[in-house]
């Protein structure tokens, strides 16, 4: 079943409404105006009345005579014409004797004005008391008296109709312009779900409506620079996994060919091992990074010295780096820093910072692995002699492919799997990571360990 679109209900609505208002105000205006002619009608009424009674009649026993003139223009207005004889007889026409009859019963001393129902209609009387002690009773239908309110009526009437057209015109022209941008919107978010991401929208309309095209802009841009961002990574570690994949594939066909053979095939195998346990190292870390934000991702807390953890992860770097002729030493305290965290998962962020440090210090430059405690926080920092960031690349250096965007083809830099692992890493164990500048003329990475509860209870961070 097909829903009623947006204009249509703001066009109902607004039809309704004004359909409520019209009526409302006919009912009103119905009112004042069918007062206002009462009223009006009942002082014309009272005027006439002034005025044949103050019109010289002679008198008999029958009573006061109205002038034969007279009489007849009142009857041709619908008055009806009576008198009250000084012995209390009501004589004249069936309306006015009526009348007269109400008027006595009522009030004896004789009102002057009255609106009496006879008959079912509503009728306006005025008695007007002679000298002679007698009475002129003149009594006139509502009806006969309508001739003000019908034409006021009339005219009330089609401008509340004009009214009620105008408004429904205006409601159907403002759904229409309320849902035009909606159904832009839809339309455009048909086309971002297709795969178009150039696909814009113009903010018009009002500030809610402009809201939307703004919002709906801005998540196209983003998506847009996501999906940049997702294939440059792609790109990236695409080539990180072709470089080891290449040099295994190499050897491995010398190998095969026979033409590695002897005294070749034990350093030919210990190439190949080594590319193949960085190929499995970084599989491993893109694995490790999709998994962060899942629930399910293992922490197994237990209490650990970092002093201890970081002289044993020093002394396989201090070997490694001695190979790539680049210097390295541990500034660690004398006494036990214990913390409560996941030993391996620790290891696994200092492998990761002294990995991204080896990468871009030039030989003969050093690069510091510290441990220290400051007030209720384990520090670990990996500090190296390379190049350094500045305080731009410091905003984004844990941002997946950030820092590969910008100097690719410039100077040694990898994908950053590597850091976003250690963000990501370090904000499941309950720390922070932070990047900022070294004393010996690189980079500062550091994570911060709180002394304090079982990081496993945490809740999954935000991976960058």
């Amino acid at each position: 079943m097909s829903r009623p679109t947006l204009a249509a209900r703001i066009a109902q609505v607004t039809i309704a409404v004004a359909a409520v208002a019209v009526l409302i105000a006919g009912l009103v205006s119905y009112g004042l105006v069918r007062g206002a002619a009462d009223a009006e009608a009942q002082r014309a009424l009272a005027r006439q009345a002034d005025v044949v009674a103050g019109t010289p009649q002679s008198d008999s026993v029958r009573g006061p005579k109205v002038p034969g003139r007279v009489a007849v223009l009142l009857r041709r207005q619908g008055i009806a014409i009576g008198w009250v004889t000084r012995g209390g007889v009501v004589l004249g026409d069936p309306l006015a004797r009526r009348a007269a009859a109400v008027a006595y019963r009522r009030t004896g001393d004789g009102p002057r004005s009255l609106r009496t129902r006879i008959g079912g209609d509503l009728v306006l009387v005025e008695v007007r008391p002679l000298d002679t002690g007698a009475a002129i009773v003149l009594a006139q239908p509502r009806s006969q008296a309508g001739g003000l309110a019908a034409p006021v009526l009339r005219r009330t009437l089609l401008a509340l109709l004009a009214g009620l057209a105008v408004a429904a015109g205006a409601g159907l022209l403002l759904a229409r312009r309320l849902a035009r941008p909606l159904q832009r919107a839809a339309a455009a978010a048909r086309d971002l779900a297709e795969g178009r991401r150039g696909v814009r929208l113009t903010t018009e309309g009002p500030a809610e409506v402009a809201e939307v095209a703004e919002s709906f802009n801005r998540l196209a841009g983003a998506l847009e620079h996501s999906e940049a961002r997702q294939r440059e990574f792609l790109l990236s570690v695409s080539h990180e996994l072709r470089t080891p994949l290449t040099a295994v594939k190499g050897f491995a066909e010398s190998l095969a060919d026979g033409v590695t053979t002897g005294a070749d095939v034990r350093p030919v195998g210990a190439i190949v091992l080594s590319e193949a346990t960085r190929l499995e190292r970084l599989v491993a870390d893109l694995l490790d990074l999709a998994r962060l934000g899942a629930q399910d991702f293992r922490i197994d807390a237990a209490d650990v010295d970092i002093v201890s953890l970081a002289a044993d992860a020093g002394r396989v770097w201090a070997a490694r780096c001695r190979s790539e002729g680049v210097l390295f030493r541990t500034d660690l305290p004398p006494a036990p820093v214990h913390v409560r965290t996941d030993p391996t998962r620790v290891r696994q962020v200092i492998d990761g910072l002294a990995e991204n440090a080896l990468r871009v210090t030039p030989v003969g430059r050093p690069i510091v692995l510290a441990v220290r405690a400051e007030q209720r926080d384990a520090v670990v920092e990996v500090r190296d002699g390379g190049p350094g960031l500045t305080a731009d690349d410091l905003a984004v250096a844990f941002d997946r492919s950030a820092l590969y965007e910008r100097y690719r083809g410039v100077r040694q830099v990898g994908t950053g799997v590597g850091l976003a692992l250690v963000h990501g890493l370090s904000a499941r164990l309950g720390g922070t990571a932070t990047a900022g500048s070294a004393p010996e003329g690189g980079a500062c990475f550091a994570v911060r360990l709180p002394m304090g509860p079982d990081p496993s209870r945490g809740a999954p961070p935000t991976v960058g």
